[in-house]
């Protein structure tokens, strides 16, 4: 399966962090996924990071490398996809959760998620 692999999960992955479901775990350890990383994350993490925010402790770029470094796939925001974002009912207003999932929806992957919030729009998306 692809997996789409969502910010929040990308870092308690990253970070061993026991905020990781285990379904999450075990979809992520599962070497027969393919795993995505959105450039958007990156960019996501990079932003709230600046800004100081607790949960975005982690360097960007350390993060961008462990991910390369373990496997997962980079995954860029093309026009496509912001394309795609305008179509989105309106259930959620965080851009980078919009444009993971106009992703999901565009390159047909499974986005993988925590969020209750993101998880009610259709199409690829799992939530754990």
């Amino acid at each position: 399966m692809r997996l789409l692999v969502d910010t929040h999960l990308l870092l308690w992955a990253t970070e061993a962090s026991p905020r990781l479901p285990r379904i999450a775990s075990r979809l992520i350890s599962d070497p027969a996924n393919d795993l995505i990383f959105s450039v958007a994350s990156i960019w996501e993490i990079s932003i709230k990071h600046a800004k100081g925010l607790k949960s975005f402790h982690a360097h960007p770029g350390t993060v961008w490398e462990g991910l390369l470094e373990n496997g997962y796939m980079e995954l860029p925001v093309l026009g496509k996809h912001a394309v795609a974002v305008g179509s989105l009912p309106r259930i959620h207003r965080d851009p980078f959760d919009r444009i993971l999932i106009a992703q999901s929806l565009v390159e047909g992957i499974t986005l993988l998620t925590s969020d209750a919030t993101v998880a009610r729009y259709p199409g690829p998306i799992r939530k754990v």
